[in-house]
């Protein structure tokens, strides 16, 4: 009879005992998955909503923007970080804030033969931040990324005369050449746009200019990677100018007779009125205007290349 007694009992501890391992084993999963879920939703959440306080407040703010440049989403980034700006110039984390719109602005440009709008905007967004707050701790990079601006800007101007020299458009491509050596001479493009302004010279006839930029161009920049071809630049401009003024010497003993007697043959054939031939002291200027004493309008080739007519 004992025996019957305890029989029950102990199926029913049994029972017991395997019925809490088996809503113990169930249990934990379902308590790491809301874990998981939790921390999930603490990244998401400075995302999620529209309150006054995840709009104003610096932290939030702060939070988005870096979340943002994290995940290289860096249109996205500049508006927080400029929001930041706009609402907290004060805060401690404001040059912070500034120099990481900048960088912003700075890893949204892509090759220097692109859209260069991107380095402009980190330019200035950089050059504010040392005006705006001197002597900040990014002052140090706030000058490399300025000269790295620089530099790309120079490399897009001499990309630019490039293309320009490779279609002939001469007086455009001299125009960013010489913009490269005058606004950027120290940048590593210099050089080269230096050397491709006495070639873009050369091709408009302009000789003298052409030989003072590759003079400028041995002295200022003694190992650039055309020193062989300016050589040889400058070798064909010496030989080209004796027979440039040989030929000038045969046109100034012949000019009065053939003047004289081309102006004799309009004479006969058409029956105007013949003119006496210009003097060799007269300038050509005053070689161009008519009889009445007026100058024509200038023609092309007689603007000066300098002045980018």
């Amino acid at each position: 009879m004992i025996r019957l007694c305890v029989l029950p009992r102990l199926v029913l501890l049994f029972a017991a005992a395997i019925l809490s391992v088996a809503v113990g084993c169930s249990s934990a999963p379902k308590s790491s998955s809301a874990g998981s879920k939790s921390l999930s939703g603490t990244d998401e959440q400075i995302f999620m909503g529209d309150t006054i306080e995840k709009n104003y407040d610096p932290n939030v703010i702060m939070k988005r923007a870096e979340a943002f440049f994290e995940k290289e989403e860096y249109p996205e980034a500049v508006i927080e970080y400029q929001h930041f700006l706009d609402l907290h110039r004060v805060h401690v984390l404001a040059s912070y804030a500034q120099f990481k719109l900048g960088e912003s602005h700075f890893k949204m440009k892509k090759t220097a033969d692109r859209d260069p709008e991107p380095v402009y905007r980190a330019l200035e967004t950089f050059e504010k931040l040392r005006k705006d707050f001197p002597g900040s701790q990014y002052d140090g990079d706030a000058v490399d990324r300025i000269h790295a601006c620089h530099n790309m800007i120079a490399e897009a101007y001499y990309l630019i005369g490039q293309f320009y020299y490779r279609r002939e458009a001469y007086l455009a491509a001299a125009h960013r050449f010489e913009a490269v050596t005058k606004q950027w001479p120290e940048m590593d493009v210099a050089g080269e746009a230096l050397y491709y302004l006495a070639l873009t010279y050369s091709d408009l006839g302009a000789d003298d200019w052409a030989r003072e930029k590759l003079t400028v161009l041995a002295e200022r920049y003694p190992n650039n990677k055309f020193r062989a071809e300016s050589k040889q630049l400058l070798a064909r401009l010496e030989t080209r100018q004796p027979a440039m003024a040989v030929a000038m010497t045969g046109v100034s003993s012949n000019g009065a007779s053939s003047n004289g007697a081309s102006a004799n043959g309009a004479h006969a054939l058409n029956g105007a009125r013949p003119h006496s031939p210009s003097p060799p002291t007269v300038s050509p200027v005053s070689a161009l205007r008519d009889a009445n004493g007026v100058s024509p309008a200038p023609r092309t080739f007689l603007c000066r290349l300098g002045i980018w007519c």
